[in-house]
């Protein structure tokens, strides 16, 4: 894992185990890769308080660290905090798509092969309504009052006999949204069971990583940070998964891989 990048000014030093994720750090932001049963804000009996954990490391205010890019509790990787109030509010802005600045979020899928046929890549667009009794997200084809248009791109890169590997490109950050989008088309993440998986994973985890994220420095307007997370339990799904490619944050350029998987599978099942 590549080693905590750091601006000019003196910072406290991060004690492990913590430090081992910290994938990007500032005065004004941070990117750690997250766990499965972590929570990025308002964490539950039986979860772990994220942002409670990192603000003993940062020395930020009580308010802080503020999460921007938010990752459901059983999602793993790239999980970014601002650490200032002038942070939160460029970064929420960049992520809404505002002030002609781009954020680039790529995450990594494993799903449950479909009986039907899918497109080797495309996009999908849906109007997500969330059910927030039931912290449950349904996407529809059709706009009505209380749905928000929710899209990405996808393409498949590899594939095994029981799952398929799909990199996702988010364009939008709706509740649940891959997870939702994938069911609305009867596909399952792995271990999903909420969203329709056949079995659970292992401690409650599902099969879906935010694998990269890209987004503007609060610090240098100018400048784009880039940060990359490796499936922090890395097994022997995870490892087939890996894409052959270079350009693996692409949903348009990557080459499709075909895989032998059946004791790879049979050893990543939870």
């Amino acid at each position: 894992m590549p080693a905590p990048r750091k601006d000019s000014e003196q910072l406290p030093p991060l004690p492990a185990p913590l430090v081992s994720r910290i994938l990007y750090r500032s005065g004004a932001c941070i990117v750690v890769n997250k766990l499965k049963g972590e929570a990025v804000e308002g964490a539950g009996a039986g979860m772990t308080n994220l942002p409670h954990e990192l603000a003993a490391l940062s020395g930020a205010k009580e308010e802080f660290p503020a999460a921007v890019h938010r990752l459901d509790v059983p999602v793993t990787g790239c999980a970014l905090f601002a650490l200032t109030k002038p942070a939160l509010s460029f970064l929420n802005a960049a992520f809404a798509g505002k002030g002609g600045v781009s954020v680039e979020k790529f995450y990594w899928a494993i799903i449950e092969k479909p009986e039907h046929a899918l497109p080797e890549s495309g996009k999908l667009v849906h109007w997500i309504e969330t059910d927030s009794g039931k912290n449950k997200s349904f996407a529809h084809n059709k706009d009505a009052p209380g749905r928000k248009k929710a899209s990405l791109r996808y393409r498949i890169t590899g594939e095994g006999r029981n799952y398929l590997f799909v990199t996702v490109e988010l364009l939008s950050g709706r509740h649940h949204q891959i997870r939702s989008q994938f069911a609305a088309l009867g596909l399952h993440i792995k271990g999903d069971l909420k969203y329709g998986a056949k079995r659970s994973e292992k401690d409650g985890g599902i099969r879906l990583h935010a694998r990269s994220l890209a987004f503007p420095n609060p610090l240098n307007k100018g400048e784009k940070i880039t940060v990359t997370a490796d499936p922090p339990e890395m097994d022997n799904l995870w490892e087939a998964f890996t894409p052959q490619s270079s350009a693996e944050n692409s949903t348009t350029a990557l080459p499709m891989i075909s895989l032998s998987l059946s004791l790879r599978e049979n050893a990543g099942k939870g």
